[in-house]
C-alpha cells in the first residue's frame, strides 16, 4: 500500500509544480497528514474495517473492527485525498473523479491480501 501513496505523493509534487505557493504549502500539509495516518489506514485495512471504494476513497467496512476512531480516520483522508486528487485533475486538465477512478485501479492492484476492494461494479471482495 505504501507504493500507491508513495506515488501519488510523488505524482501531486512533481506534476503539479505550477501552483500558487499558498496552495503548495497546504499540499505539502496534506502530505504530511497522509503520511502520518497510513500505519493506521494499513492496521485498519488489515483488521477488515475499512476498504477501498471503486472512486479512490476509503469507506467503513466494520466499525466495530475498527474502534472508534475509524470513521474520523477515514473521514480525515478522503478529504486530503479529494484535495490531492483535484490538483492532479487541475494539473491534467481532466475531473477530479476521474482521477480517483484511475487512483482506485491502482490501489487495487497493488493492495495486499485481505484487504477489502470494491469492483467498477460496485462489488466487494477481498484480495
Amino acid at each position: 500500500m505504501k507504493t500507491f501513496f508513495q506515488m501519488l505523493l510523488l505524482a501531486l509534487f512533481l506534476g503539479v509544480p505550477a501552483l500558487v505557493t499558498h496552495a503548495a504549502d497546504d499540499l505539502s500539509a496534506v502530505r504530511a497528514r497522509m503520511e502520518e495516518r497510513l500505519p493506521t489506514i494499513d492496521d485498519l485495512k488489515a483488521k477488515g474495517a475499512v476498504g477501498e471504494n471503486n472512486q479512490g476513497y476509503l469507506e467503513v467496512r466494520d466499525a466495530a473492527a475498527g474502534g472508534s476512531n475509524a470513521r474520523n480516520i477515514v473521514s480525515a483522508e478522503n478529504r486530503d485525498r479529494g484535495t490531492v486528487y483535484s490538483a492532479i485533475a487541475e494539473k491534467n486538465k481532466t475531473t477530479s473523479e476521474q482521477v480517483g477512478r484511475a487512483r482506485a485501479r491502482r490501489i487495487a492492484a497493488n493492495s495486499a491480501a485481505g484487504v477489502w476492494l470494491q469492483r467498477e461494479n460496485g462489488e466487494w471482495y477481498k484480495k
